[in-house]
């Protein structure tokens, strides 16, 4: 009876630690931040982020940075509603969009037009109110977007003021770049947001204030130009290799605020790569898109917003096509409006989401 008694326990003790031993664990590389840890594991960061942070989180630095040398914890693979138990190599829809190596390489998005429209996404990036995005349209789908507000963390970029208050470049694009990522999730596209704020939120305020706390998908934000661009291209162009498998149109943007002279008034205008045509006719489409609008909504004052190919850097090191948009001048006074206005913010956004619509139809 003992016998089997010391069976039992050790088989017991057996199967309890089966658990324990399968334990993903790893250490990081050189630079790496947790969401690029977590996509060289196949762990969209979007999905495990916060899994990862809880599992770790006496483990890891100031700002959640990783350490060299320190083992984390792998947050195990979420199963889908759909997922039988047993089948622990099965992998969400979500998780396959971003992780999964493809067989093929035109793979057509896993979910279908039909059943991704009244589908409910929820992103705490847009703030508690906004953040169950439901999707309205398919209009958009099979679409992938990479949305980047420029500067963030250290960098504030350019600065305006109106009387006492300064308008900081970083906040008010950020603002606008959450705003066309949640119009287009609606649309039933994939939305990367690549700089990122956990606490700000989609704001109505008239007057931003300025914070550090931007990251690049989580990791810190060098204040050294080249690295800071370099970082982000880096995020977009690991996710794109991903993402191509699953999308047939994928498409970076980045959000940038002018600073000239205070009396210097200028219409929204567009950047493109002068070394690839789907940027070039990407930047185009957006021009007209926004001359159409002001035609509808301002008749009388017309649209010199331009178009021209630049040798930026953001341009020059992201895989997929990209384009690159001043909203105006933070200097001046009538561009001013364009910004500290919320619902100029939202036409912004939304017209931004209809020139990606306008080339995405071109495209098909």
């Amino acid at each position: 009876m003992k016998n089997k008694l010391y069976v039992l326990l050790f088989l017991a003790f057996l199967f309890s630690g089966t658990a324990l031993w399968a334990q993903q664990k790893a250490t990081p590389k050189a630079g790496e931040g947790i969401s690029t840890f977590l996509l060289r594991h196949n762990r969209s960061p979007k999905k495990y982020y916060d899994d990862f942070v809880e599992l770790n989180k006496q483990k890891l630095g100031k700002n959640n940075v990783l350490k060299m040398g320190v083992t984390y914890v792998i947050p195990p693979v979420k199963k889908s509603s759909g997922t039988p138990a047993g089948n622990t190599a099965a992998k969400s829809t979500t998780e396959k969009n971003t992780t999964a190596k493809s067989t093929e390489t035109k793979q057509q998005p896993s979910k279908s037009k039909a059943s991704k429209i009244g589908t409910t996404i929820n992103e705490p990036l847009f703030g508690k109110e906004l953040a169950n995005v439901k999707v309205t349209s398919n209009r958009l789908a099979g679409a992938c977007f990479y949305v980047v507000s420029g500067h963030g963390g250290p960098d504030p970029g350019a600065i305006g003021r109106v009387g006492k208050h300064e308008l900081h470049e970083d906040e008010y694009a950020y603002d606008i770049a959450l705003r066309l990522a949640r119009n287009l999730m609606q649309e039933g596209a994939e939305v990367h947001i690549i700089i990122q704020d956990a606490k700000d939120g989609i704001r109505d305020d008239t007057y931003l204030p300025n914070s550090k706390r931007e990251t690049c998908m989580g990791d810190p934000i060098p204040l050294n130009q080249v690295q800071r661009l370099q970082q982000r291209c880096n995020k977009i162009n690991a996710l794109y290799q991903k993402d191509r498998k699953n999308y047939s149109y994928c498409r970076a943007i980045f959000i940038h605020i002018d600073s000239r002279s205070k009396g210097k008034q200028t219409d929204v205008f567009f950047y493109h790569s002068n070394k690839k045509a789907d940027s070039k006719r990407l930047a185009n489409n957006m021009k007209d898109t926004f001359e159409s609008k002001y035609g509808k909504h301002q008749p009388n004052r017309g649209f010199t917003g331009t178009v021209n190919g630049r040798n930026l850097y953001v341009l020059s090191h992201t895989t997929p096509a990209s384009v690159f948009v001043e909203l105006g001048n933070i200097q001046n006074t009538f561009d001013q409006r364009r910004l500290v206005i919320n619902s100029n913010r939202q036409a912004l956004a939304k017209w931004l989401m209809e020139g990606f619509l306008k080339d995405y139809k071109d495209k098909k």
